[in-house]
């Protein structure tokens, strides 16, 4: 595919600009020599080749509208378009940021109404709804942590974090100052327990656990985990980031957590990816309500007002409250499903899960077998073996089955890792079509490993040299 620069022809032009009718400004005057540019090479196409050329360059990104997306612990199911369509109301895209209190009472009521429901659903008894992503959630979570230890004069400088955790937990823990410390999974993938105790000490600030695990289990121990914790006055912190698994099934402030973190733009349906753009708002227990950030959302007989009035509060996390556009489309998802609905997307998604386990267990290795929650996590290592085919040969020769690759390599624990998460939202006959081409390229390996090896075979630009492109990246073009 050409570049834009190369499909420029001199003369042409997209675009007819009006004249002017303000005064013209001598730009050097106004801005001085050392700043002014001279030459502006941009490209010059007509109208119709522009539309083309980005219309056909947009046809290459994959996105969950165009196809099958199974990455493990991301949760990239389809989003309801009544979603956006409710957060395109006027009245949500329409108000400014700085409104008035007494001009944003229904925004503020919907606010108030998403917290309320998210304190029903994962058992809390607060929500903030300010920070803007899952880790940005972790971070405020920790920061609330160590306020609360540092009111009640305890220093406690160590978080404990599984070995099967995300990669944001010992970030957001080093980032508040904590010491890390690792605790190991048992052979079923679980916590260790006997390990836990001995880490577990009166310097330890929390244990940071993500339940559903990242090999897809939930903690068999979950609440002697717990009692462990809060035996030596510690606190349990939980990723949420998996809590499509257990919605309308388990309430994590009902077994024992003391924070929890969830990703709206996962969990809640609303598209992310790329960078953005996310929501993850943070419930705690009773001891902690104290320190949520600030501002927050108070009912008085005037109506719904923001309040500051707030001592121990951890202070602002992030500028006005969040992603309130992300927020809309989460809270459109929980009116639209309801608990009845939100607890049958879990069981579909613990069932399509289990259902792609059984169906690709004999073709690959599976660590841990037994049941799983939302995702399974495989391993390449007999195809490694055998034939010296690495899960990433089969992530990329997934591509030309028209397939995004699972997530690989993650969790760390597992060698050749391949982790699958196929959502509540992917029909059998989906789940059947991903499964054969897993099956295919597993005959492949044996039969052809080259083959994979070359993979992908279909794209406009097939394997390239992935150490280069991430260390020393060509994505600045230069007219020959």
């Amino acid at each position: 595919m050409e570049l834009i620069f190369e499909k420029s022809k001199p003369g042409r032009c997209a675009v007819t600009v009006p004249q002017s009718d303000v005064p013209e400004v001598t730009l050097h005057e106004a801005i001085g020599n050392k700043y002014l540019r001279t030459e502006l090479d941009l490209p010059e196409v007509a109208e119709i080749d522009l539309i083309r050329h980005y219309t056909n360059l947009s046809r290459r990104n994959f996105g969950v509208d165009l196809g099958f997306y199974p990455l493990g612990s991301c949760t990239m199911k389809y989003n309801p378009k009544a979603n956006e369509n409710a957060a395109a109301l006027p009245g949500f895209t329409g108000l400014h940021p700085y409104a008035d209190d007494d001009a944003a009472q229904g925004n503020l009521q919907l606010l108030d109404e998403m917290q309320r429901y998210l304190c029903n659903i994962f058992g809390m008894a607060a929500f903030t709804l300010q920070p803007a992503a899952g880790a940005h959630g972790e971070l405020t979570g920790v920061m609330m942590i160590k306020k609360y230890f540092e009111k009640k004069g305890e220093k406690r400088r160590r978080i404990i974090i599984p070995d099967a955790a995300h990669g944001t937990n010992p970030a957001s823990s080093a980032l508040c100052g904590f010491e890390v410390v690792t605790l190991r999974s048992n052979p079923d993938g679980g916590v260790d327990i006997n390990h836990l105790r001995s880490l577990m000490t009166r310097d330890v600030a929390a244990l940071m656990l993500t339940n559903p695990n990242t090999l897809g289990f939930f903690e068999r121990n979950i609440e002697e985990v717990a009692r462990i914790i809060h035996a030596q006055g510690g606190l349990l912190y939980g990723d949420g980031a998996n809590s499509n698994a257990f919605l309308g099934i388990a309430r994590p402030g009902d077994i024992g957590f003391d924070v929890i973190q969830l990703n709206l733009h996962k969990t809640f349906s609303t598209p992310h990816g790329g960078g953005g753009p996310g929501s993850g708002p943070v419930g705690v227990s009773k001891a902690l309500v104290d320190f949520l950030p600030i501002p927050r959302i108070v009912h008085t007989g005037k109506g719904f007002q923001w309040s500051g009035d707030f001592p121990d509060t951890i202070g602002r996390v992030r500028t006005f409250y969040g992603n309130f556009n992300v927020i809309v489309k989460a809270y459109t998802y929980i009116r639209s499903l309801g608990a009845h609905g939100l607890r049958h997307a879990t069981e579909m998604a613990v069932l399509n899960a289990n259902y792609v386990k059984e169906k690709l267990k004999p073709h690959f290795d599976l660590p841990y077998d037994r049941v799983c929650m939302h995702e399974c996590v495989f391993s390449g290592s007999r195809q490694v073996a055998e034939n010296g085919v690495h899960t990433t040969d089969i992530a990329k020769r997934l591509i030309d089955f028209g397939y995004h690759p699972p997530t690989i390599y993650f969790p760390l624990i597992v060698p050749e890792a391949i982790m699958i998460e196929p959502t509540e939202t992917e029909s059998r006959e989906t789940l059947d079509a991903f499964c054969e081409a897993m099956i295919i390229i597993a005959g492949e390996a044996k039969a052809n490993p080259q083959k994979l090896k070359d993979a992908p075979l279909t794209t406009p630009v097939c394997r390239l040299d992935e150490v280069l492109a991430a260390r020393k990246p060509d994505v600045c073009w230069k007219r020959a």
